[in-house]
Formats: C-alpha cells, structure tokens, sequence
C-alpha cells in the first residue's frame, strides 16, 4: 500500500534552516505529483509547495524565496528545504501524493486533490 514517511522537523530559531523528507513507497513515484502541506493548532491545513513528475513546482505566497521543494526520483524521496524560517511557519508539516497524475496544473497547492499523507513532521520556529 501507499505509505508517505516525514522526517527532519525539530525545532529551530528564527533564521534558520530545516530540511524535511518524505519517503514514498507502495506506487510508481515518478508519475505522482507531490506536495507539501502544513497545518497550525487552529487553523486549516495549508499548501505550502508542489512538485510534479515534469518537475514544475509552486509555492504559497507567504513561502515564496525561503522554502524549496524538490525530487529525487532514484530514492523516492522528496525535499522540503525551508530557510529563514519564522515563528509563523510553525506547524505540522504533512507531504502529500496524487499517484499517476503527471501534471499538476492550478490543483497543486490544494489539498482536496491528493489521495495519500503522511503522518506528519512538527516544524516548531522560535522568535
């Protein structure tokens, strides 16, 4: 079966870096579409950055500049690079695959479009 396996989140300062991997396994990686989510205490589960099997990725605003997603197809991995990180990017970061979906398109950064998560990784950012 699909199992998506987070790792990497710990708790850091404001400034710093985290580095999150999500180990796929149970489908054919390299035609799933992939994304990172996020979700604070109180508050909707959140699109943080997409990547699919062409490569393409998209990130929310908030993001943008300081967070890098990104593939390894040989491992069935994929990366979430997060640098300058802010107190508001704490949350439980979840990643997310759409199996035998290539493309993306606009539905990259919505929830409702993957079918399998992660159990979920907790990124704690202190001022």
């Amino acid at each position: 079966q699909v199992q998506l396996v987070e790792s990497g989140g710990g708790s850091v300062q404001a400034g710093g870096s985290l580095r999150l991997s999500c180990a796929a396994s149970g489908y054919n990686y390299i035609s799933a579409s992939m994304g990172w989510f996020r979700q604070a205490p109180g508050k909707e589960r959140e699109g943080v950055a997409n990547i699919d099997s062409y490569g393409s990725t998209g990130y929310a605003d908030s993001v943008k500049g300081r967070f890098t997603i990104s593939r390894d197809n040989a491992k069935n991995t994929l990366y979430l690079q997060m640098n300058t990180l802010k107190p508001e990017d704490t949350a439980m970061y979840y990643c997310a695959a759409r199996p035998l979906t290539r493309e993306a398109g606009v539905w990259g950064l919505a929830a409702h479009w993957y079918g399998y998560w992660g159990q979920g990784t907790q990124v704690t950012v202190s001022s």
